[in-house]
């Protein structure tokens, strides 16, 4: 008998959990709501626990290996440091975008969701002014390691990790020990992370079933609003943004970039998997859009990792959307605390499903939001992820081109 995915154990787990909160609500108060919903607690707060147990060393070692990865490409040192300009020029416009976008259309206003309400107590204890604010940031970015990695302080741990990888780039191969290890500590966090999505299925359909049976109808609108404007907003990136800055650097025209590209971009809709497109990335770059083998060989599976404009997009606006139904206004500096860390924890995250996830709460915890919010994004997650995957792969094609482009000016000039 073939073994049901793991993606759709989840969706299972998702109609269960909102199908058994949805009976509870027509229950009252009996006794029998009471104990389901403390039940639901203990499993869904376990669940959440386990993936902040793994969050801190995964983060800590993707960004160790992602960025220490990069001495491989030394000879190429022009092509690589003009592909991670773009890639964080890219990023940055989407991450933007998203924080505008949730600004201006404000999905999950006016809708305090009670199950948030310890989260909004936390947060509005740490409240202070913003020239102290931005004092006790800056303090924050620079600590003990062993500290930082002990209790779980989330931007201090990624600027160790970008420091480490910057380290092991300089000193090449007389650390090549030490990235091993890093390296042998990241697999180990995803084969436990393996483990831990085992229980995805329950932790989902738990804090789905909290969720529905405490919480009016008026989330289903607020997730509606939301869904339209990530779509909507994701879709001008890929359809104005990344086209105008092709156009702007190799004045190839959107149409003709599109025809060359269409194979792979279908086929990242259809997959919502950068790495899976791979094969048929790499085809449409070097066939149709005729971009150099060795620029595409590079750029191309780099993007893949490291370049995810679709995915920081919608991480930017998913956390204004949560601080919003938490009844929180993030004001401009934990703004810039989730455009850091959303590009930053980008780099060296490995292409699976389970990582999105974890992803989504490193970016709620860095600017102290509820991580039981995943179970409002999950589900809606799959539909999200066909769109921003196509943009995710459609930056990687772009970025190839004017990463040839740039790269061929210095040649040319010369002879």
């Amino acid at each position: 008998m073939r073994r049901i995915s793991l993606n759709a154990q989840i969706l299972i787990g998702c109609l269960c959990g909102i199908a058994w909160g949805l009976w509870l609500t027509t229950q009252g108060q009996a006794p029998l709501v009471g104990q389901t919903l403390y039940g639901a607690k203990v499993v869904g707060n376990l669940f959440l626990d386990l993936l902040r147990m793994v969050l801190v060393p995964l983060v800590f070692s993707s960004i160790v290996v992602g960025v220490a990865n990069l001495r491989a490409h030394q000879q190429m040192h022009r092509v690589w440091t003009t592909t991670l300009g773009f890639f964080a020029l890219s990023m940055a416009l989407a991450i933007v975008l998203g924080l505008a976008a949730a600004e201006i259309f404000r999905p999950g206003e006016g809708l305090q969701l009670a199950m948030f309400a310890d989260a909004t107590r936390d947060y509005q204890a740490r409240q202070m002014p913003l020239p102290d604010y931005i004092a006790q940031f800056l303090r924050g970015l620079f600590q003990n390691p062993f500290k930082a990695l002990a209790q779980g302080d989330i931007l201090a741990v990624v600027i160790i990790a970008l420091f480490l990888g910057i380290a092991l780039v300089i000193g090449g191969e007389r650390y090549k020990n030490i990235r091993l290890v890093v390296q042998e500590l990241q697999e180990l966090c995803l084969l436990i992370v393996g483990w831990i999505m085992r229980l995805a299925p329950l932790g989902i359909a738990a804090l789905l079933l909290q969720l529905v049976a405490t919480q009016n109808s008026a989330l289903l609108g607020s997730l509606i609003h939301f869904i339209s404007v990530v779509v909507g907003t994701t879709l001008f990136h890929g359809i104005v943004v990344l086209p105008l800055l092709l156009w702007l650097v190799t004045r190839m025209s959107p149409l003709r970039f599109w025809h060359g590209s269409r194979d792979a971009l279908v086929t990242a809709f259809a997959t919502s998997s950068s790495a899976a497109t791979l094969p048929i990335t790499l085809r449409c770059t070097e066939q149709h859009l005729h971009v150099k083998k060795d620029i595409a060989n590079f750029v191309v599976p780099l993007g893949a990792t490291v370049n995810m404009d679709g995915t920081a997009l919608y991480e930017a606006a998913a956390a204004l959307f949560v601080a919003r139904l938490a009844g929180i206004e993030l004001d401009l500096a934990h703004q810039l605390i989730i455009f850091f860390v959303t590009m930053l924890g980008a780099i060296g995250a490995p292409g699976i499903p389970s990582v999105g996830m974890l992803s989504m709460v490193l970016v709620l915890e860095s600017v102290g939001l509820p991580t039981a919010a995943i179970a409002i994004l999950l589900p809606i997650d799959r539909i999200l992820d066909t769109v921003r995957t196509a943009v995710n792969v459609e930056g990687d094609m772009v970025g190839s081109l004017i990463v040839q482009k740039l790269t061929d000016k210095p040649a040319t000039v010369n002879a």
